[in-house]
């Protein structure tokens, strides 16, 4: 009797190895320290850990309110500078972060900072957008 797995279709481990690979891929673990603790080679933890990360990323782009062609700008609002740093240090400056897609909508956002950290986040979805 061949092991049925739901999850991957003619997969050649259980459910429940799969589910364990599952929870050490969400705790970050490596493929050589999943492969040590589940019992499996390496390379074929390396092939369900991408499976995994296409199925993310297949469901990312279907929830996201931002798909296709994108464009990705932040801009420096406030009062004009006086004397002091000229740019991206300038004091006193709002910054605001937007995303646009191409006909549709703009997404907006006021930052702390630009760093790539920060954007980044906003645009994987980590941090909300204002519409």
């Amino acid at each position: 009797m061949p092991l049925r797995n739901k999850y991957i279709y003619r997969s050649r481990i259980s459910e429940a190895k799969f589910r364990q690979i599952l929870r050490l891929f969400c705790l970050d673990l490596t493929a050589t320290q999943i492969a040590a603790v589940v019992g499996i080679s390496r390379n074929s933890i390396n092939k369900y850990r991408k499976e995994i990360r296409r199925e993310i990323a297949r469901y990312c782009e279907s929830v996201s309110p931002v798909s296709g062609q994108v464009e990705v700008d932040e801009s420096y609002f406030g009062a004009r500078r006086v004397k002091g740093k000229r740019g991206r240090g300038a004091y006193g400056k709002t910054i605001v972060f937007g995303l646009y897609k191409r006909d549709g909508n703009v997404y907006t956002e006021i930052v702390s900072d630009a760093s790539k950290k920060t954007l980044q986040a906003i645009i994987r979805g980590k941090q909300p957008l204002t519409v």
